[in-house]
């Protein structure tokens, strides 16, 4: 048997290896929050807890949106009970769902 290695596992000429992402992908990136889709904030009344950590929101214009609770909330443990105020951020592409970011009481 030869001592010669295994196919597939050299270098590639060049000094670029498989599934590499190049810088310039990163670069042309913007980092700029005036470039993106701002999210709506808008503030509700909860009518209805459900499963999941989900919650059934009334806005102030009679709308029913599915909220859940955002990441920093959940990790402090923020309690919310039916009647709370909260401070929602919904995304313009789909209105019937928002995420939670702040009670108001």
């Amino acid at each position: 048997m030869s001592s010669r290695r295994p196919r597939g596992r050299g270098r590639r000429p060049g000094g670029r290896g498989r599934g590499r992402r190049r810088d310039d992908d990163r670069r042309n990136k913007s980092t700029d929050p005036n470039d993106e889709e701002k999210a709506v904030e808008v503030e509700g009344t909860i009518t209805s807890v459900l499963a999941g950590t989900q919650f059934r929101v009334e806005l102030q214009s009679g709308h029913e949106v599915l909220a859940h609770i955002s990441g920093k909330m959940r990790k402090r443990f923020i309690r919310l009970v039916i009647g709370d105020r909260v401070k929602m951020e919904m995304s313009p592409y789909d209105v019937t769902k928002a995420r939670i970011t702040y009670r108001l009481g």
